[in-house]
């Protein structure tokens, strides 16, 4: 299917929402798409990303399959928003408006904020606001001491500001950020303002080098993942924010995206999602039996991450690199905005 017709498809969707809700005050679309030409093609690994806007916060609804498109439903606040410059200094927000991605705007509040968005997204004062931010976000998540919690959302703790790393240049170099593929987007843009040579310190961050988790191992990880994954998902996950992943719709992301990825060579940047899907399934799951804990217990092997020391070193590590890593944020910024 063509992106266009999908955005149609959720554009549809969102105006039967809207007639039989009246809390939703706006949509809008985020994600992947955004900006994506209208005849190109969406990938059955890819969903349309669709945020609606209330006044009061709603539940997350996900994803799901509607008239034959991957959709995944979130909602946000007004405040969590915030006005156009809230939205312009906010690494998250603001690529979702530098194009024109408003579904349904009856107040006209979202298209101010295009507006403004639109306006000033390469402006150098806002773009190093963006990246600062996404800084802080890393160091505050790195630094979080979760050595209580249950090992599956220490993992989770861990990865994500981990990942952020290669979000970072993706904001200075005015590219849209992506959760899954983030590492391939890091890397084209370290490319694109030559820093390559840079890509594998940073894809070390998430495996340790990589020596563990070759394109054979990565399949092997997949195939114990999907043992978990078609578990977890004849459960309730109702409470779970993003329990919606983990069921029938959220299946081809996890492990066409993944196998795609493989045979693209990128095995150390498909073990991101596979690793977050993995912790995500026994988070679910709570208590398991050994032999899931022991396949578990291999990915974060593989991956150096075993133990909460392990993973404190790897966190310490990175914290510790990165004033060399603003040198290159800002040299990828200094060049994006003057061209």
């Amino acid at each position: 299917m063509r992106v266009g017709a999908a955005r149609a498809v959720a554009v549809g969707w969102v105006r039967e929402q809207m007639r039989v809700d009246p809390s939703i005050e706006g949509a809008f679309f985020s994600g992947s798409t955004v900006g994506l030409p209208d005849d190109a093609l969406l990938p059955v690994w890819s969903d349309v990303d669709v945020l609606l806007v209330r006044w009061n916060v709603g539940a997350k609804v996900g994803k799901f399959v509607h008239r034959g498109v991957l959709l995944e439903v979130s909602t946000v606040t007004w405040e969590e928003l915030g006005g156009p410059e809230d939205v312009l200094g906010s690494w998250v927000f603001a690529p979702m408006f530098r194009t024109d991605g408003v579904i349904a705007d009856p107040s006209g509040r979202l298209a101010a904020v295009r507006e403004r968005v639109a306006a000033g997204f390469a402006d150098p004062v806002w773009v190093r606001a963006r990246c600062a931010g996404v800084r802080r976000r890393i160091e505050a998540g790195l630094r979080a001491d979760r050595g209580s919690a249950p090992v599956a959302e220490q993992v989770l703790a861990w990865v994500f500001p981990t990942s952020l790393l290669a979000v970072w240049p993706a904001v200075a170099g005015l590219a849209d950020p992506t959760v899954r593929r983030r590492y391939v987007r890091a890397e084209r843009v370290l490319s694109r303002f030559g820093f390559a040579d840079r890509y594998p310190e940073l894809l070390d961050t998430l495996d340790g080098g990589g020596a563990g988790v070759d394109a054979a191992r990565v399949r092997e990880h997949l195939a114990g993942l999907a043992v978990v994954f078609d578990e977890v998902a004849r459960l309730p996950r109702e409470e779970f924010a993003f329990g919606a992943d983990l069921g029938a719709a959220g299946r081809p992301v996890v492990f066409d995206g993944a196998a795609e990825l493989v045979e693209a060579g990128r095995h150390r940047e498909a073990m991101f999602w596979v690793l977050v899907t993995y912790a995500r399934c026994h988070v679910v799951l709570g208590p398991v039996a050994p032999e899931r804990e022991r396949a578990f217990g291999a990915v974060l092997a593989d991956l150096g991450v075993a133990s909460a020391a392990d993973r404190r070193r790897r966190a310490d590590g990175l914290l510790a690199a990165l004033p060399g890593w603003q040198t290159v944020v800002d040299a990828v910024a200094a060049e994006a905005v003057a061209g």
